[in-house]
């Protein structure tokens, strides 16, 4: 793609690096062959393609954001597929967000979107938080039926649409606050093989805490040392998301103090069990690349953030029986692959190979390129968009017809659960079950067990 930069728009370190990004557009399309959001609306301008226009033309003009600019890149669930299909290398992410950032910057949006972002904002990084604001919200969920369920725009990102979402999003109950998530160490069950920090996240903690007591659990038996360091918090990609990129970096720079300089003694790997913060993490370096006190840190977390199914190899699992249903056939699992795990960090069978390890069958599901509609806040301000996608996720995993489905995002297991009857499960939920684990709960009291050998 031919740009126009002029040599004082290139002095800044953020257009030189949009212009480098631009200028390896060649406009094939390909991308709009895997984007969610063109693959349902057929518009150009909700297409990866349409968007670096748009961005293009915001950027080169030097101009402000306008609502139809807002409206298509608010569209986009930074899914990342484009950049999987991408013959060119179009590092479409850092574009993205380079756009949102000018957005919020330049664009004065409704008060109803302004107070609904902020909000996010705000909850979405503090568990203590956002942890009452649903204890709150459980109070006014009885109102959601008041609210409108569908909208005039495309997507549902209309005030009161984006409201009913809200209040649909509530949980009926909330787990309590899991001690796993307090900063201490877990110690490693016999020789110490590994030392590694586990990210615990925000809006994990709240909603599914189990997640992190399982991963406590699985790595510490495979002789892995796990600790939680004061200080780490959320990744920054609630608030990258909806533009708030210096926010994102303040969140940033505590992990990586937290990390460190506060903890005693080296890391073999920071861990991730969110894909979607193990996505931020691994982008560190480029977050904070103009930072000169923090990017050689940066860079240097970014280097040791893996993802769970990437610190414990399939050899190295130790399963103590096989998953079986009640009649003793073998349980087959739909695997889910975030597209944050599988566009962001290029990770996609690690995942399935643990499990195949721990004795699943495991499938693949149909489009499984194409997202679940979760992407964080999406769910909450693209609320229209981020159902149809849920619904064609859950038709495509019932064509796999599985006993179960797995996933590595509690986010996309919240999504695709709010569609299907099917028991969902985190990934490190069913290898620390099949690993000497408890069953995960949602598959309690559905005929799961463990066969007391392992097939040869």
């Amino acid at each position: 793609m031919q740009t126009h930069f002029t040599p004082a728009q290139l002095a800044d370190p953020d257009i030189a690096t949009a212009n480098t990004i631009l200028r390896k557009c060649v406009h094939c399309g390909f991308c709009t062959a895997t984007c969610p959001t063109y693959v349902t609306l057929g518009d150009e301008r909700d297409s990866p393609r349409g968007r670096i226009y748009i961005i293009k033309q915001m950027l080169e003009q030097g101009r402000k954001a306008t609502a139809q600019d807002a409206r298509h890149i608010d569209r986009c669930l930074s899914c990342l597929a484009c950049m999987t299909t991408c013959p060119s290398g179009v590092n479409y992410m850092h574009l993205v967000d380079h756009a949102r950032a000018h957005i919020e910057a330049t664009y004065r949006r409704p008060w109803g979107d302004r107070l609904l972002r902020r909000m996010l904002g705000v909850l979405m990084p503090n568990p203590r938080l956002f942890r009452w604001a649903l204890v709150l919200g459980r109070l006014t969920k009885p109102l959601a039926p008041l609210l409108p369920d569908v909208s005039r725009d495309a997507g549902g990102a209309t005030f009161w649409r984006r409201l009913r979402a809200m209040l649909d999003a509530v949980p009926a109950s909330l787990p309590p606050p899991s001690a796993v998530d307090r900063p201490q160490a877990f110690a490693a069950a016999g020789a110490r093989q590994k030392r590694v920090a586990l990210m615990n996240g925000c809006g994990q903690q709240v909603l599914a805490p189990d997640v992190n007591e399982a991963t406590v659990r699985l790595l510490t038996r495979h002789g892995i040392e796990v600790v939680i360091a004061p200080g780490a918090g959320c990744c920054g990609s609630s608030v990258l998301h909806v533009g708030e990129r210096e926010a994102a970096r303040d969140l940033a720079r505590a992990n990586i103090a937290a990390w460190i300089d506060a903890l005693d003694g080296p890391l073999d790997a920071v861990v991730a069990n969110a894909s979607g913060c193990g996505t931020t993490l691994k982008d560190y370096g480029h977050l904070l690349a103009e930072d000169p006190q923090w990017q050689a840190a940066a860079s240097r977390v970014a280097a040791l953030a893996k993802d769970v199914s990437e610190v414990l190899a399939p050899a190295e699992l130790r399963p103590v029986g096989r998953p079986v249903r009640a009649d003793g056939s073998p349980v087959v699992v739909a695997y889910h692959a975030a597209c944050s795990m599988q566009h962001g960090q290029k990770l996609s069978e690690p995942p399935k190979a643990l499990l195949r390890a721990a004795g699943f069958v495991v499938k693949d599901v149909p489009e499984g390129h194409l997202c679940c509609g979760w992407a964080g806040t999406y769910q909450i301000l693209q609320p229209g968009l981020s159902r149809t996608l849920r619904d064609r996720k859950v038709a495509n995993i019932d064509r796999v017809a599985p006993d179960l489905i797995a996933s590595g995002n509690f986010g996309c297991i919240g999504q695709i659960g709010s569609g299907t009857a099917i028991p969902l499960a985190h990934t490190v939920a069913l290898l620390d079950w099949a690993s000497g684990g408890p069953l995960p709960a949602a598959l309690e009291g559905r005929g799961f067990s463990l066969a007391a050998t392992v097939a040869a």
